[in-house]
């Protein structure tokens, strides 16, 4: 039975490690600057999908500090997260959900 119960435990950690989404990635690396629509030490996710596109994003939460001269930053504080493809894309399509909002 111990042995059923492991197997079962590890199996049901690769699922939900597949199981990603845009909304579990914000809670797990942007929650604690971003919020969804209101400001918070960080802009938006609103304010950020009305005027990034979805490359202009993942670029700079890829490399804040090569990006912020770009969009017009005199200095970045955004931490350099090391995403996966999968999270990069997810979280990047959950801010462009806020466009408009």
């Amino acid at each position: 039975m111990k042995k059923y119960l492991l197997m079962t435990l590890i199996f049901s950690s690769f699922l939900s490690a597949d199981n990603l989404d845009g909304k579990k990635v914000f809670e797990t690396y942007c929650w604690g600057c971003h919020h969804q629509t209101a400001m918070a030490f960080g802009p938006p996710f609103s304010q950020i999908a009305a005027k990034r596109t979805k490359g202009e994003i993942m670029a700079y939460i890829s490399s804040p500090e090569l990006m912020y001269k770009e969009f017009g930053y005199k200095r970045t504080v955004m931490t350099k997260f090391n995403l996966n493809p999968e999270e990069l894309d997810l979280i990047s399509d959950y801010i462009l959900l806020y466009k408009g909002k």
